[in-house]
């Protein structure tokens, strides 16, 4: 009996203790963990180093391109007034030639000879002097136009060189971005209309007009603690002041990419967490803020967006996008 009573028991322990853990939950069954951050966007290096590469030399080929051209534009007007000034002075130039011409080339002794009078000699010394300052302002004053003339038009083939050879970068940046986009998806796209002529307009970023130069990852994150930068940062809070102020995460650690490097943000779909696209309401708040990204690249510092399969690079435009992550629950922005 008392074998049998034992295994009773026994019996009777296990089946208690299930009921147990059944009936008490544990604490890391009890709360569902949480989803965990998108995937990288690329864990190619196609897209680390080529469009990061192409993209900061893009745009500071750009920046010095419009510089070029404003200088350009600079130049012009001075050798208008250059050209200007020269025609005006012309005239009279001629006339102190021709004169010089007619009476053959006036002597001081000639001019100061010419009367015997000798009360008038001191009124024709002090003629003779105003008339050589007269002439010799003049005659300078051509000269110097002509030499202005020549160095705006000289200025203005150097700066033309200059374009051309920012133009050479451009579209050698161009190609390459090409190329690897070609790696990760198709060729380019139609933007789908996602550039829509309502879209906000941004304030511009720092170093807009110096092609967007490196900065550090020294601002503290809004959306992890971790670090962004100073560009992110304006783009985080230009993006916020157009309305779109779901869920996002920005810094990430570790990786190659701009996550660690403070310099991109996933915009979610969502107040919270991260979720595939699931009505209209979500997907039309991925195409406008993709289009609030796309008009203000340029004023922004934006290297590439990505949304819903598809890749969105400067000057290049939509291109199908076959990467690690959909993209179809967030919407990434990369900055440079």
């Amino acid at each position: 009996m008392r074998a049998p009573l034992r295994r009773r028991l026994a019996t009777a322990l296990a089946l208690l203790t299930a009921a147990t853990l059944v009936a008490v939950p544990s604490e890391a069954s009890a709360a569902p963990a949480p989803k965990p951050a998108p995937q990288e966007e690329a864990d190619s290096p196609v897209l680390g180093d080529v469009l990061a590469s192409a993209g900061k030399r893009l745009a500071e080929a750009k920046a010095e391109r419009t510089k070029s051209q404003r200088r350009q534009q600079q130049l012009g007007n001075q050798l208008k007034q250059a050209e200007s000034k020269l025609a005006a002075l012309a005239p009279e130039a001629s006339e102190i030639a021709a004169a010089s011409y007619r009476s053959g080339k006036l002597s001081a002794i000639s001019m100061l000879l010419s009367n015997a009078e000798s009360d008038s000699f001191m009124d024709r010394a002090s003629a003779l002097n105003e008339l050589n300052l007269f002439n010799n302002s003049k005659l300078r004053a051509l000269n110097e136009a002509r030499d202005q003339v020549g160095q705006a038009k000289k200025a203005i083939d150097d700066e033309v060189a200059k374009q051309a050879a920012q133009e050479k970068v451009i579209k050698k940046q161009q190609s390459d971005a090409a190329k690897a986009l070609a790696l990760v998806g198709g060729n380019s796209r139609p933007d789908k209309g996602l550039v829509a002529a309502t879209s906000p307009v941004a304030r511009p970023g720092p170093g807009m007009a110096d092609g967007f130069p490196g900065l550090p990852c020294n601002r503290d994150d809004p959306t992890t603690g971790g670090c962004i930068t100073a560009r992110t940062l304006h783009m985080y809070n230009e993006v916020r002041r157009a309305g779109f102020k779901r869920f996002v995460g920005c810094f990430r650690s570790g990786g190659p990419f701009e996550h660690p490097k403070g310099r991109a943000c996933d915009w979610s779909l969502r107040s919270s967490g991260f979720s595939r696209a699931a009505n209209d309401d979500q997907m039309k708040y991925g195409n406008d803020l993709s289009a609030f990204l796309i008009r203000n690249a340029d004023r922004l510092g934006i290297l590439y967006v990505i949304w819903y399969k598809e890749i969105w690079f400067p000057d290049r435009g939509w291109s199908s996008y076959s990467g690690p992550s959909d993209h179809t629950d967030h919407v990434h922005v990369s900055m440079l």
